[in-house]
């Protein structure tokens, strides 16, 4: 099997794949106004044309999935999609990304179908705080959710938190307190600007540099990257027992180690979460036997793959908020 590979050297087993827009929080950074639904809009890929998208990734060397959204558990078939991606040959991770509203009703039968790995979206641990960021009151039940979770075997749980000045960066001391005792990983994200979140980004953006350096202070130390991880610098510490992991987008490099690709809910293949090109495969997603085109098709765009994003330049590309493709 030969891997897809851009004309950079960087090859891409991993897959980030949206399967519905709508989302039912009202996230400062990503949806202040909450999920508006847009009149004849696509219905989101379907099982089906999930399975051969995911058939067809496989043949090229797919062996580490995550599902987005929006936010995922909001799709009602969520359970059979995990369980139809655990039956692809191949795929040897199945992530799912979620704000864990759902998580203490729905997290057992997720992990029964094939479900392995666990982000949940927790911005900070102050229960005012959290409502003030997300524009809802779940922080208690979120944290339910997580502590059902962490007794299912899952390989692993993380917690991402988006870096917001003036919002949660003082909160380092309460989630200390929540590490010492529990093998999670915490990711601290930088804000990164959208499409339509420019006045909050200059408001709220804080370099993810200060924050690393304050780690190695403490005494975290930065662990080996494996070669299909994310994009995460993650920092362990001999007297607690969950990591620190820090997505800094506007670092030097960034971009040198992608290894993932993106589709979103209706089809569109990805090439850069700040890309402004979306190639349509939905149209070789509807028989089996469009496998070989489909395959074709991956190998052929990704020649069209930048060397790094242009955040720097203030330029956002196709997404006008993080929702549009699960970030």
């Amino acid at each position: 099997m030969t891997l897809l590979a851009d004309r950079f050297g960087r090859t891409f087993p991993y897959l980030r794949l949206s399967v519905i827009e709508a989302c039912n929080f009202r996230c400062t950074y990503c949806l202040p106004n909450g999920f508006q639904a847009r009149p004849g809009r696509p219905e989101p890929l379907s099982r089906e044309e999930i399975a051969r998208l995911l058939h067809g990734f496989a043949a090229v060397g797919l062996r580490k999935l995550r599902l987005t959204g929006g936010e995922p558990s909001l799709r009602r078939d969520l359970p059979e999609l995990i369980a139809s991606a655990a039956a692809v040959g191949g795929i040897e991770s199945i992530g799912l990304t979620t704000n864990g509203t759902l998580l203490d009703r729905r997290v057992t039968r997720w992990r029964e179908a094939g479900l392995t790995n666990l982000n949940v979206s927790v911005d900070c641990l102050d229960r005012e705080r959290f409502q003030t960021i997300t524009g809802h009151d779940r922080l208690p039940e979120i944290l339910r959710g997580i502590e059902l979770a962490r007794e299912l075997g899952f390989k692993a749980i993380k917690l991402n938190a988006v870096l917001l000045r003036d919002l949660n960066d003082d909160q380092m001391p309460a989630w200390r307190d929540y590490l010492r005792e529990r093998r999670v990983t915490l990711r601290f994200i930088e804000l990164m600007q959208t499409g339509d979140n420019r006045a909050y980004f200059e408001r709220h953006h804080l370099r993810a540099d200060g924050l690393e350096q304050q780690l190695q202070d403490e005494g975290w130390r930065l662990l080996p990257r494996a070669t299909d991880a994310g994009p995460a610098r993650e920092y362990a510490h001999a007297d607690f027992a969950g990591r620190i992991g820090v997505i800094a987008p506007y670092s030097k490099d960034f971009c040198a180690g992608c290894n993932r690709l993106r589709v979103t809910h209706t089809g569109d293949l990805r090439l850069c979460l700040f890309g402004n090109v979306g190639i349509p495969l939905r149209p070789l997603l509807q028989c089996d036997d469009d496998r070989p085109r489909l395959v074709s098709a991956l190998r052929t765009q990704l020649g069209l793959k930048a060397i790094g994003h242009r955040l720097h330049e203030g330029e956002t590309g196709l997404t006008p908020n993080l929702s549009t493709i699960g970030g």
